[in-house]
């Protein structure tokens, strides 16, 4: 899946994402545990993640964005 924009639903155990598939036409969903999360997203392209606003949102926010590549400027 190569998409740009996911809807991430945070939990305290199970995650939701939601986003579409290739072709923009079907909306796909996908259960992740919290162990999961991170290392279902290093694995996945860069995309933009909607995350609901909560207690917990600004660590994922964190989490996921530590796994970017950034050059050093």
């Amino acid at each position: 899946m190569n998409n740009s924009v996911i809807g991430l639903d945070i939990a305290k155990n199970i995650f939701h994402m939601y986003t579409f598939d290739e072709k923009k036409s079907k909306p796909v969903k996908k259960k992740l545990k919290r162990a999961e999360l991170l290392i279902f997203f290093a694995n996945y392209p860069v995309s933009l993640i909607g995350i609901e606003a909560c207690g917990g949102a600004h660590h994922w926010a964190r989490e996921l964005t530590k796994q970017l590549k950034f050059p050093n400027y």
